[in-house]
């Protein structure tokens, strides 16, 4: 079959989060260059990812916020939560963020636009759908993931739900299990808990939220379990797809083998990255064992090819955020190559939106072996008895701080407790910048306030580093004066 055939400098396949930002940097260099976009415009964070999941969220927390009036003598009656009412919200809302993606889509002149699955047929060679073929002197490989299901749950039918199909329901369910404790599984699960589901969330790793710390997800896993079924190693024996749901045989944790019955299975166990269709063994790219080409984290480039990897697609930071700055730094490298340059990548940074909210700063201590982690310190704090947080109902949650021990300098935290998502931020700086502890400790802490925990943080782990005389008294946290 002869194609249509076209020549560019930059070939960008995918037009998600890191490909628009690709070609967003490309473009200062180039005119000569394509955007590929095999499926339907609108970032997965738009379309099913980190919008509608926060919209869901954020009416979770209005319902559970309502219930817990109480606490302050203050009484707001029966609490109805309208399913149907909250899913079209989020799907209006969500429709809003993925219009405004659609217009910035618009505005990429319709020369820069190529729609249709693109794989290779040679380096340098690319088929878009049936009747193109591109020459490219650099390619730019950026399609994104999508949720990966294994195969004990392909018999489920409509039954069986992802976070791409979830917000689509027509109502909210009145059960659902939820399979995957990861960050996907533990927003949504607690969401549609808190939205009046029923609620259960197996596990099978002992993973939980990120959390490398095992105290930290100890008592994380504790606190969810007030709320609902969760076990983060479970033995599932079976599930029947039925007439009006899903049965699944397990051994509960307290009452032994029973058997559960939910209207829906949620699978929450991962994504994989959308390679598959694009052909990479005609492409000359060193592959590893799972199939994803070799990728220099600093630069993006593929081995020595003229080939670019970024986003979810390269599974090394599946975060919008990196997935930007992926999307910049081989935009860039793609347009200036051969001269292709190292960038200094941001302080890793993550958030889980549960409720407490879990937070990753820097350097992972907390996965390290014990002999790893003998070159740094660690101070930490409970949020308890921490005044801000104990005045808004909100006080539950540990905080571990970490520096090297030789310098003082500040490498990272891990968090789960109130305004982890704002806290986080603030680490991420202190940690991008290399602060030391003590350069830390000299800003401003406003009283009283949640972040007056993290100084109870950082003061234990200035003592620690052995720069300071004396034990810091929690209680002056609660006090005037703090």
């Amino acid at each position: 079959m002869d194609r249509d055939k076209r020549r560019v400098e930059i070939a960008i396949i995918g037009a998600g989060t890191a490909g628009l930002t690709a070609y967003r940097a490309a473009r200062k260099h180039t005119e000569n260059l394509v955007l590929i976009e095999g499926g339907t415009y609108g970032t997965t964070c738009a379309r099913v990812g980190c919008m509608p999941s926060k919209l869901l969220i954020a009416a979770a927390e209005s319902a559970h916020d309502a219930a817990q009036t109480g606490l302050f003598g203050i009484q707001v009656g029966d609490i109805v939560v309208n399913g149907e009412q909250v899913l079209e919200r989020v799907r209006r809302e969500r429709d809003r963020f993925v219009g405004s993606v659609l217009d910035s889509v618009d505005a990429i002149p319709a020369a820069h636009k190529l729609t249709g699955c693109a794989r290779f047929l040679a380096p340098g060679r690319l088929a878009v759908g049936d009747g193109m073929e591109i020459e490219a002197d650099r390619i730019v490989i950026a399609t994104g993931s999508s949720p990966s299901i294994p195969d004990m749950f392909q018999g489920l039918g409509d039954r069986l739900l992802v976070s791409d199909s979830l917000f689509e329901l027509p109502p909210l369910p009145s059960s659902i299990a939820v399979f995957g404790c990861g960050v996907v599984g533990l927003e949504l699960g607690q969401a549609l808990s808190r939205l009046g589901v029923r609620v259960s969330m197996f596990g099978r790793s002992g993973a939980l939220g990120g959390i490398a710390d095992n105290n930290i997800r100890t008592y994380a896993e504790e606190y969810f379990n007030e709320e609902f079924y969760l076990d983060t190693r479970a033995e599932v024996t079976e599930l029947i797809r039925t007439e009006s749901g899903v049965s699944i045989h397990f051994v509960h944790r307290d009452k032994g083998a029973v058997t559960e019955r939910f209207d829906y299975v949620l699978v929450a166990t991962g994504r994989s990255p959308n390679l598959e269709g694009l052909n990479l063994e005609a492409s000359d790219l060193a592959l590893d064992e799972k199939g994803v080409p070799l990728t220099e984290p600093s630069t993006l480039q593929c081995g020595d090819n003229p080939v670019f990897l970024v986003g979810d697609a390269n599974q090394q930071a599946p975060f919008l955020h990196e997935a930007a700055n992926e999307g910049r730094i081989a935009g860039d490298n793609a347009g200036r190559y051969p001269k292709v340059f190292s960038a200094e990548r941001q302080s890793p940074f993550s958030v889980v939106f549960c409720s407490p909210q879990v937070t990753n700063v820097g350097r992972p201590v907390g996965r390290m072996s014990t002999d790893e982690r003998k070159d740094y310190v660690m101070g930490e704090s409970s949020f308890e008895d921490q005044g801000r947080s104990k005045v808004i109902g909100k006080n539950r949650g540990l905080l571990q701080v970490y520096a090297e021990r030789s310098n003082g300098v500040f490498v990272g935290a891990e968090m789960f407790g109130p305004a982890a998502e704002h806290i986080g931020h603030l680490l991420a700086w202190a940690a991008q910048q290399r602060m030391t502890v003590s350069a830390m400790l000299t800003m401003p802490f406003y009283h009283p306030v949640i972040e007056e925990g993290v100084r109870t943080a950082l003061r234990d782990l200035h003592d620690n580093l052995k720069e300071a005389t004396t034990k810091t008294d929690p209680c002056l946290e609660c006090g005037p004066g703090g």
